[in-house]
């Protein structure tokens, strides 16, 4: 069975999409076998694995959280090594509202993704920028969360909400879910205020911060113009050796 992580934080800007592209190919990389789940009306996932956003009358994750698709036909294989993708569509935008009155509705995308878990090492879930309805169908179907926190003035603002959703989550709907880890972005070692957030990310999550970091970086920001993750788009940047260290600390962590 595949380890399902969801990669959420109700800030935006703060490198979720980045993450869940990059970590994905980079574990993909290391020989684990990966599906990224784009349920971010954006859908810059999608394009970030160079996928076209689906339109019309194209399926999308859009389907399969409302249960009108199955998962295994909405797989799309990507030309990166290992990595399969669910892309989204615009039609995300409103299924908060149409899942308002549907039953097990903070399940449906459990329920969806049950039959694609045997088929892959990880299945990464990357969530729009709220703690909607569809934030929480991540939560509920992910065995674990990775919460990106940028390495900005009012990093922490907002997280006890989500810290406390979290918890409702697993209280309600999830008794299994964890918390992977709490991962530092755009972190620039150079600057005093880099180093004033990354105390307080530790005061506040003292066992639970990631030992990588992930860098400020120009090539970082680039890469998904191009529709490639960054290790493909370059492999020798900072940004791909981060991505590459975290694949390899996520290994570690869930070696059975």
């Amino acid at each position: 069975m595949g380890k399902i992580i969801a990669v959420a934080n109700q800030k935006g800007g703060v490198g979720k999409t980045t993450t869940s592209v990059n970590l994905t190919s980079a574990l993909g990389e290391l020989g684990k076998k990966c599906l990224l789940v784009d349920i971010d009306p954006q859908g810059n996932a999608t394009s970030g694995m160079g996928i076209e956003k689906k339109r019309g009358k194209e399926a999308s994750s859009y389907e399969l959280i409302l249960g009108e698709v199955a998962a295994n036909s909405l797989i799309i294989e990507t030309e990166f090594k290992n990595v399969w993708i669910i892309p989204a569509s615009m039609e995300l935008a409103g299924a908060e509202l149409e899942l308002v009155n549907v039953e097990y509705r903070e399940r449906r995308l459990k329920m969806a993704l049950a039959a694609a878990r045997e088929k892959f090492d990880f299945i990464l879930i990357d969530c729009p920028p709220s703690l909607g309805l569809i934030t929480i169908n991540a939560l509920t179907a992910a065995d674990s969360v990775i919460v990106p926190i940028q390495c900005e003035y009012y990093a922490l603002e907002g997280l006890s909400q989500l810290t406390n959703t979290v918890s409702k989550v697993k209280r309600l709907y999830n008794e299994q879910l964890e918390t992977e880890g709490v991962l530092m972005t755009m972190y620039d070692s150079r600057l005093n205020l880099t180093q004033e957030v990354a105390a307080q990310v530790k005061k506040f999550f003292p066992r639970q911060v990631f030992k990588t970091v992930i860098p400020r970086a120009v090539r970082l920001s680039e890469a998904p113009s191009f529709g490639q993750p960054i290790n493909y788009f370059d492999k020798r940047s900072k940004g791909a050796d981060a991505y590459r260290s975290l694949a390899k600390e996520i290994i570690k962590k869930n070696r059975k």
